[in-house]
């Protein structure tokens, strides 16, 4: 289930909001300069789908952000249970960056939980099969899969120099509670 919960960055401890609602969610996201939509995820795919395999799953909608976001480049990141790399990458995943454009992330399988620091709040988005979430360039934000991952990801961009991470060198990720897959 897509989920939004709210800390306050001076105490991450402790929830402020816990919203359920897609329609609260994509009000809430929206407000932040975010988006976050709903896409139908019911291309069957393989255990062993190439990334070649999941574009082509998914090519029509992504045709059709490319046309009205004039994005050109998608990608794949596909993170089963059991990936010997997955620890190294939580980690850098867990650092706290922006991007020179948009981040956009279709999620196809699992779950993950973006996280947006704006001002002095923090917002987890829980992502599932189906949600397609946009953060604005040049917002703070950072990922977790969880520490047994398993999602599958299709990432649109402008460039591909444009989504190199620009770490800003703050570890707030590791005050705010880390992600834990249902």
């Amino acid at each position: 289930m897509t989920q939004l919960i709210v800390y306050s960055a001076g105490r991450p401890s402790e929830i402020e909001h816990n919203i359920t609602n897609f329609a609260a969610i994509s009000e809430t996201v929206a407000a932040l300069g975010a988006n976050i939509e709903r896409w139908q995820a019911g291309h069957e795919l393989a255990a062993d789908a190439s990334d070649a395999d999941i574009l082509g799953a998914y090519e029509v909608e992504i045709n059709r952000l490319k046309r009205e976001r004039g994005y050109t480049n998608a990608d794949v990141v596909r993170i089963l249970p059991g990936n010997p790399n997955w620890p190294v990458l939580r980690e850098r995943f867990l650092s706290e960056h922006t991007h020179d454009e948009d981040e956009v992330r279709f999620f196809v399988e699992g779950t993950g939980a973006f996280y947006l620091h704006i001002g002095d709040k923090i917002y987890q988005v829980v992502g599932t099969p189906g949600d397609l979430l946009s953060v604005p360039k040049g917002t703070k934000h950072w990922f977790d899969g969880g520490a047994e991952a398993s999602f599958t990801v299709i990432r649109l961009f402008s460039e591909q120099v444009g989504w190199t991470p620009l770490y800003t060198g703050d570890r707030i990720s590791d005050n705010v509670p880390h992600y834990k897959a249902a």
